[in-house]
């Protein structure tokens, strides 16, 4: 059965080939979301069956025993699972890392933004926690999961909007509208979300140069929805090649410096069970280190007028290799 309403076509099959064209964002509705929900079980996330629950069991709406992180190391050797947070989605962050920036960086009715939202765990943070959000990826199926994840009834009814759309061009965001950005990209083609179905994700870059370059891209639009002031924060990890360390992460901070923020943290965030490296290397001899953490970067935007040289060396230092 197929059934066209603007924007879906409703016939069992993955949502992921009608999107190839799309430019700019395109919201999901609650109505959309239904429709879907109706003839879909699942979708399939780099080659991984994500369910899509019809009804929500909810244990416990927040972690046990919760206390804001105070150093710049952070550790969950359990992800979490409280509300409807699950980990099987591949490289979707804890949300441990998404309740602490919403809780040191903003408000209640504040509005958070995730542009690589993947399966809203962000998204979640936010409404149990009274944010309002938006949530954006290049892959229209992650938004399903997203919605369905966010399907449940809380005290906390915030206004929460999710879009197909691309992280470098936020088009229906106006500038300074936003109070955090929380987000998680993809470290180049480590984990590949559309399988290459889709023009335009970063996931599928292989070459890092060329990443970097898009990447830029996200950073310009960043700085813009932002509001002075506020923060943006981005987990990012690096990776190897022929057994040498590459040096992502160093790279995406010199452009979000070159792009005008001030560093304000950066967080060491150690990995567990990592199941590319377990899955490459166990059992096998080799004469690297293997990578057991990523960087989160926490980056504020400067006030108007703000004398930034007062942070001088917390801004771009060398201009000359940019």
């Amino acid at each position: 059965m197929k059934k066209k309403n603007g924007l879906l076509q409703i016939d069992g099959k993955s949502l992921t080939p009608l999107f190839f064209k799309l430019n700019g964002m395109k919201e999901i509705t609650e109505k959309e979301y239904r429709e879907f929900l109706k003839n879909h079980n699942s979708v399939t996330i780099e080659n991984v069956k994500v369910l899509l629950t019809k009804e929500q069991k909810i244990e416990s709406f927040e972690p046990e025993n919760f206390k804001l992180e105070t150093t710049t190391v952070w550790s969950f050797p359990e992800r979490g699972d409280w509300a409807t947070h699950k980990g099987n989605y591949r490289a979707n962050w804890s949300p441990y890392i998404p309740r602490n920036l919403i809780l040191r960086y903003t408000n209640e009715n504040d509005l958070v933004l995730d542009q690589m939202v993947g399966s809203g765990t962000t998204l979640i943070e936010c409404k149990l926690l009274n944010r309002k959000g938006i949530g954006i990826d290049i892959n229209p199926d992650a938004i399903m999961v997203t919605r369905n994840r966010l399907d449940f009834k809380y005290k906390y009814e915030p206004e929460i909007k999710t879009y197909v759309g691309d992280a470098r061009n936020l088009n229906l965001i106006p500038n300074e509208t936003i109070d955090l950005i929380a987000t998680h990209p993809p470290y180049a083609n480590i984990i590949k979300f559309t399988n290459n179905k889709i023009e335009g994700d970063l996931s599928k870059v292989k070459n890092i140069d060329e990443f970097i370059k898009e990447m830029e891209k996200v950073a310009k639009e960043c700085f813009r929805v932002l509001k002075p002031g506020k923060h943006c924060a981005i987990l990012i990890g690096d990776t190897r090649k022929r057994k040498h360390f590459v040096p992502i992460s160093s790279r995406i901070l010199e452009i979000f410096l070159k792009t005008g923020f001030i560093l304000r943290e950066d967080v060491i965030k150690i990995q567990w069970k990592m199941k590319s490296t377990r899955e490459r290397w166990r059992g096998s001899k080799y004469d690297f280190l293997l990578l057991a953490h990523e960087h989160l970067f926490i980056f504020r935007k400067p006030e108007r007028d703000e004398k930034i040289n007062l942070y001088k060396n917390s801004i771009i230092w060398n201009k000359k290799i940019l």
